[in-house]
């Protein structure tokens, strides 16, 4: 399969999970719902186009967007510097049809960097040089699109939604995930953190499954040493990551 059609099949897989999240609604207290993939379609679809090749070593698995990371940039992990500095993608971003007032989406112009993005893509960039170099052994990807907000703009993950909300979203995310695996054939699949691995391990059958630390500044381990954690956790796994 050449690179373009995997970028298709990809785009196809994307396109049916958009559509089958489009009719979900959800409560109280979330007041507000970003699909990146929509409003930020441009830059995703560049991402795969550049970035997604069949059978990489292993697929790092993310829960959901946050809001300064792919709710900006449509990108798994999006610190906008990392994107547009090391992935070089730059296409326009839109805006989502309601915006909470108090998590304007900016795309590329957005100054704040978003920690666990520029956690996870800086050691991409310091160990292996080139994005070429990193997905010719890695894809990223995230389980669910989706980004969440109350009220007050604080994130709500998706394991926090109500079952009967939680239900038909998993639905679609899990067909998407298993449709990825199918057209990438990853030689494992890595959950960045316990609830991606935990998705992975209740939906995937046929490759292994892993974890590592999650990047984000909420974890006192990760604020220790994020990079060196990963690359030891990952080779623990079989995972072959070269000397930074």
């Amino acid at each position: 399969m050449t690179a373009g059609a995997i970028a298709a099949e990809l785009q196809r897989i994307t396109d049916r999970l958009v559509a089958d999240l489009r009719p979900l609604r959800f409560t109280s207290p979330v007041t507000h719902v970003y699909n990146p993939l929509e409003y930020a379609a441009a830059p995703h679809s560049a991402y795969l186009a550049r970035y997604a090749r069949r059978r990489p070593a292993a697929m790092l698995l993310g829960m959901n967007p946050g809001p300064f990371g792919m709710a900006q940039t449509g990108v798994p992990f999006g610190d906008v510097g990392m994107v547009t500095g090391w992935l070089g993608i730059r296409e326009a971003v839109g805006k989502p049809a309601v915006e909470h007032p108090r998590r304007p989406i900016l795309g590329m112009v957005l100054t704040r960097s978003e920690v666990s993005g520029a956690r996870l893509w800086g050691w991409a960039r310091d160990t292996f040089g080139t994005p070429d170099r990193f997905f010719d052994q890695f894809f990223v990807a995230n389980h669910c699109p989706l980004c969440f907000m109350e009220d007050s703009g604080r994130n709500r993950t998706p394991d926090k939604l109500p079952a009967k909300e939680r239900g038909p979203l998993m639905d679609a995310c899990d067909r998407a995930l298993r449709d990825t695996v199918r057209v990438l054939e990853p030689g494992r699949v890595i959950g960045v953190g316990a609830y991606a691995e935990r998705r992975a391990r209740e939906v995937l059958d046929g490759v292994p499954i892993g974890r590592i630390l999650h990047p984000s500044p909420a974890s006192p381990l990760a604020n220790r040493g994020w990079a060196p954690a990963a690359t030891a956790e990952l080779r623990a796994q079989g995972v072959e990551v070269p000397d930074r």
